[in-house]
């Protein structure tokens, strides 16, 4: 079911240098006919945070009225209700355990056995999902492509089960290459070699240096196997070597830009240039701290920026301009991924709100088929090129 055409008319157009001209205009755009998130940690809100994601938002958080063991007790924006209200029918799930080495003040297990053990317990939340009727997962391009059509086509998605991909945030947890291959045959498709800091394959977030020996090897099963490299985490050292060494398909499934939002965390333009040179598709996030300048962890808040969904189309516009198209922007946000609603913008008190981001994008002028790309097209495609 297509996007309906705009109600006023709008113009958008990439000049002859490859920059996008943007035409702002008033106009209301229909609700999307799917969404597709790349970046959801639905089996540790689950596992960890102790949430029944299959209730209802408001009953979720009545539950954690109180509690003060996580800043985020009450204000989280995922269930699959809500994604199911908003035409979130397909995400890339996460499996996350990382490794904290003795002396880290990182979070984490205390041994790589116990981070592997972890993630196949969440594998198994997934399954019991599965079973429930609840999730389905998906292996196959033409599995995913037939989900996304029964989500794009139904009247009502109330009952139907939301698809998932399944991926690794950072790689601790692997502990040989056979971990990978058994990980592999459960139907992994996609693998961020590290987190934050230092990992055993490499370096992450706020942290300096190259991927380890043990991630050069990592790498070449990774391409064996044909699974998807996602540059999410990697510092900068690291990702350049991912980059000069990896030749599978590579995507970032929830970063923003630096040059919006000063933090490493990101991506610089040139890691877009080259992310888009090797065909990747990069996931927006919804993360306030991903999403300005300056925000001070644990102590600002959206009101401080006026900070509203709309926000995120700056950083849209950027890629799409450092591209010349809109083919490799979607959606990753990463929301509930440890925060809730105390780290959002202020007008997102739910995953469902992702919806309203046609009307900001189309006012800036993208058409109707780059907004559905956005939403969803353009990690599909990607889907249909690489997941073999």
């Amino acid at each position: 079911m297509p996007l309906e055409a705009p109600t006023t008319n709008t113009r958008s157009s990439f000049s002859e240098t490859g920059t996008l001209n943007v035409y702002h205009c008033q106009i209301r755009m229909s609700q999307p006919s799917l969404i597709f998130d790349a970046h959801l940690d639905l089996s540790m809100n689950a596992m960890e945070w102790n949430r029944d994601i299959r209730l209802p938002l408001v009953d979720i958080r009545r539950r954690e009225t109180g509690m003060k063991d996580l800043p985020d007790r009450g204000n989280g924006t995922v269930c699959l209700p809500e994604m199911r209200k908003g035409r979130i029918g397909l995400c890339v799930a996460t499996q996350i355990a990382r490794y904290s080495a003795r002396f880290s003040k990182l979070p984490g297990w205390q041994s790589p056995e116990q981070a592997w053990a972890q993630t196949q317990g969440q594998l198994a939340w997934y399954r019991t999902m599965e079973q429930a009727g609840e999730l389905v997962q998906l292996r196959t391009w033409q599995e995913v492509s037939a989900h996304a059509s029964l989500w794009r086509n139904a009247t009502s998605t109330s009952k139907l089960p939301i698809g998932y991909l399944l991926s690794l945030e950072g790689a601790d947890s692997i502990l040989s290459m056979k971990h990978l291959e058994k990980a592999r045959n459960s139907g992994l498709i996609a693998l961020g070699p590290v987190h934050y800091g230092p990992g055993i394959y490499g370096h992450g977030t706020d942290d300096e240096g190259q991927l380890t020996v043990r991630g050069h090897e990592l790498l070449k099963k990774m391409e064996e196997l044909n699974i998807i490299l996602d540059a999410t985490h990697l510092c900068d050292e690291s990702f350049w070597d991912a980059l000069s060494r990896f030749r599978g398909p590579v995507w970032a499934s929830h970063h923003n830009c630096r040059s919006l939002a000063d933090w490493n965390r990101q991506l610089s333009d040139d890691q877009i240039r080259a992310l888009i040179e090797r065909g990747a598709v990069i996931g927006m996030a919804f993360d306030a701290i991903m999403m300005v300048h300056n925000w001070v962890h644990h102590k600002s808040k959206a009101q401080d920026f006026n900070l509203k969904i709309e926000k995120i189309c700056d950083h849209i516009d950027h890629i799409c301009q450092i591209a010349g198209n809109a083919k490799h922007v979607g959606i990753g946000t990463d929301l509930d991924g440890g925060y809730g609603t105390e780290q959002t913008p202020m007008d997102l008190n739910s995953i469902a709100d992702l919806a309203n981001l046609s009307t900001p994008l189309a006012a800036r002028g993208y058409k109707p088929a780059d907004i559905d790309n956005i939403f969803a097209g353009n990690f599909l495609r990607f889907l249909k090129d690489n997941l073999k």
